[in-house]
């Protein structure tokens, strides 16, 4: 009887990192178009009023799973609020913040090198704080994962020198260092409270925030019509619906599910075929070329990927 207990509970526990894993995947690839949609964006709207209108929708959309699909207020109290105000300062303020201003002053291109080393930083700080050991062959993926992302770049014709805008860069750095961050402080607290809750505590701490600076910045310079003026253009109100819904709703969901069962080094690897996927991207909504070398680097991130969850400590 208490072997087939353990059994059933080992089975559970599969079942539940093998979904884990789904949502990680799903959500690269969301995170992956999300820079397309970003850059659209900013063509109509301020980055500030960006961050308002996307969580705005991605509050709204998280209302409305509790009202007709979770029937159950959110089990947070007041001992809580501290600490998820300190994940929320990382993920999503600071990061979205700084990813969006950033992709303001430079490209996907550029963002997409310096998000590529949002592992190392990781295995670095997991290892500090949470005692999270790689073996040799997983930081050897690592580095395969993030080379394959380097090389499409490289081959794209960028110099991640002389070619970048310093302030943009600086701006994607900043994004890179707060997810990495998250990433840490959150496998803890994925582990005390329900997901779910903490995606909504987040959510609406953010639509908060960047709603309340956006309309002072309006009622300072007299522009307030700006800030609803922009649901006028469609091309606008698609991509809010994307980045609110998907891309922050859905992935902050899916990021915080997942750190409740994965360790944080692991998770944020998954973060490097995003660029990849920004490629694509990029190839479907802009007209890019798609290039041999696109493939080929996408080959070498989604094997660094995979090696690093097969190689991993037991």
């Amino acid at each position: 009887m208490l072997f087939l207990r353990v059994h059933l509970r080992g089975m559970k526990a599969d079942k539940k990192e093998a979904w884990a894993y789904a949502g990680l995947s799903l959500m690269t690839l969301i995170i992956g178009f999300s820079f397309i949609f970003v850059k659209i964006a900013l063509r109509y709207a301020s980055a500030i009023d960006l961050l308002a209108h996307r969580f705005t929708a991605a509050t709204a959309g998280l209302l409305l799973y509790y009202i007709f699909y979770r029937k159950s207020r959110p089990a947070i109290s007041r001992e809580n609020i501290p600490t998820l105000l300190l994940l929320s300062l990382f993920y999503p303020l600071l990061l979205f913040g700084f990813q969006t201003l950033g992709l303001k002053y430079t490209t996907a291109s550029e963002a997409g090198i310096l998000s590529a080393i949002t592992p190392v930083i990781t295995v670095i700080l997991a290892l500090i704080f949470l005692k999270e050991k790689n073996s040799l062959l997983q930081n050897i993926c690592v580095l395969l994962s993030v080379s394959g992302v380097v090389y499409i770049m490289y081959r794209n014709g960028l110099n991640p020198v002389s070619g970048a805008s310093m302030k943009g860069n600086m701006l994607i750095l900043l994004s890179v260092l707060s997810i990495a961050f998250y990433y840490v402080l959150g496998r803890k607290a994925n582990r005390q409270y329900n997901s779910m809750d903490i995606t909504l505590f987040m959510s609406v701490t953010a639509c908060i925030v960047f709603n309340l600076a956006a309309i002072t910045l309006h009622l300072k310079s007299g522009t307030l019509s700006h800030y609803f003026g922009v649901f006028r253009y469609s091309g606008f109100l698609w991509p809010i619906l994307y980045l609110g819904i998907l891309s922050t709703f859905l992935t902050s969901f899916l990021g915080n599910n997942a750190l409740s069962v994965i360790p944080a080094a692991q998770v944020s690897i998954f973060n490097n075929f995003s660029p990849v996927l920004s490629v694509f991207g990029g190839v479907l909504f802009l007209n890019e070329t798609l290039h041999v070398w696109h493939i080929i680097g996408g080959v070498m991130v989604l094997a660094g990927i995979i090696g690093v969850n097969i190689f991993r400590n037991k």
